[in-house]
């Protein structure tokens, strides 16, 4: 500890920086959140009194919200089933011992969209339908956040392979497509899709403006894949193409069986950052009238049943604790994957 705390001066005069930084912020910050919050109650009486610190029971009493939206009470058991299921699903793919990955992750790529479909909008079996318009909280946040992922990465891929491609139409295209997507910012993407789409759609035509909004999502994250996946073909070296086609392999067997592996690996770190940072910014679709988790925890900021000085806060910490905890976790689970595919990270 001394060698790595106070081996120069410069070194102790940072660590005692440190710990003072820590002496002035990590108590009020404890005291706020623990020692002197409000734990149980009924409304903003029980937050109000003199010294209160977080107000834990306007998260309590609004968790269902939070995690639902305005989506029917007696229906929620649908939403419970489509994550029970998804995560039933994802478990055995992110655990590298369970087999029959390729069947598991056909499943959640084609059965699991039109289950989870199903069962969230109804309309069929039995199932009452609910407007996309009822949905909120956690549910839109994750719909967003998992689509965006989900069809990004396939989409970029093949975006990346047209912009390198010897066709010039199609690399044209994808340049084309690549760039104006890229030269747009995320939220006039979503106001086009949400407000101008429809005005030049014909007369009787609509589209729901979930399903716009995750169009736009997917296709706006798509052109940025595309860019980290060109960057990780250029890495290959050149005698891997040379190699794959002395085999006698077609260009796409040399792409899926030689080239693609080992550039998606090296860009894994990049990958995730994207798949993080579309994650986050599923809070935009707030600009457009749909309510994620942080627009959900926003509107209850209004009910004046718990309106108190400390509401905001405690509801801004929570929605930071919730993202905080789901894009650590996979900045965690692509930290494993690099270790495992040993792309030269170990240091990290």
């Amino acid at each position: 500890m001394r060698e790595n705390l106070f081996s120069s001066a410069s070194n102790t005069l940072l660590t005692l920086l440190g710990a003072y930084l820590v002496y002035i912020t990590v108590p009020p910050v404890l005291d706020w959140a623990f020692f002197s919050a409000t734990w149980s109650g009924d409304g903003r009486e029980a937050c109000m009194r003199d010294g209160a610190g977080a107000c834990w029971p306007f998260i309590d009493a609004k968790m269902g919200q939070f995690i639902y939206g305005r989506y029917p009470l007696e229906e929620r058991w649908r939403v419970d089933w489509t994550f029970f299921i998804g995560v039933a699903a994802l478990i055995p793919m992110l655990i590298s011992s369970v087999p029959y990955k390729f069947w598991n992750a056909v499943f959640l790529l084609i059965p699991y969209p039109v289950i989870a479909f199903v069962l969230l909008t109804g309309g069929t079996f039995g199932l009452p339908e609910v407007e996309t318009s009822l949905w909120g909280g956690m549910l839109v946040t994750l719909v967003v956040a998992i689509t965006g992922i989900v069809a990004s990465l396939p989409l970029g891929i093949l975006l990346a392979l047209g912009r390198r491609s010897e066709l010039p139409i199609i690399r044209m295209l994808c340049i084309g497509f690549i760039e104006v997507w890229r030269g747009v910012p995320l939220i006039t993407v979503l106001f086009m899709a949400s407000v101008m789409l429809p005005l030049f759609l014909p007369e009787g035509v609509t589209f729901d403006k979930l399903l716009r909004c995750l169009v736009a999502v997917a296709l706006f994250s798509s052109a940025y894949m595309a860019e980290v996946v060109r960057g990780g073909l250029q890495a290959i070296p050149r005698g891997q193409y040379e190699g794959a086609q002395a085999l006698g392999l077609s260009y796409w067997k040399m792409m899926v069986f030689i080239i693609l592996p080992q550039a998606l690996k090296t860009v894994i770190p990049s990958i995730v950052n994207n798949f993080i940072a579309l994650f986050k910014d599923t809070t935009l679709v707030l600009i457009i009238g749909l309510f994620d988790l942080l627009g959900i925890i926003q509107l209850n900021f209004t009910d004046p049943e718990w309106s108190t000085p400390q509401t905001a806060v405690t509801g801004y910490v929570f929605a930071a604790f919730v993202y905080f905890v789901i894009c650590s976790g996979m900045s965690q689970y692509s930290r494993y994957m690099e270790r495992r595919l040993d792309t030269g990270h170990r240091n990290d």
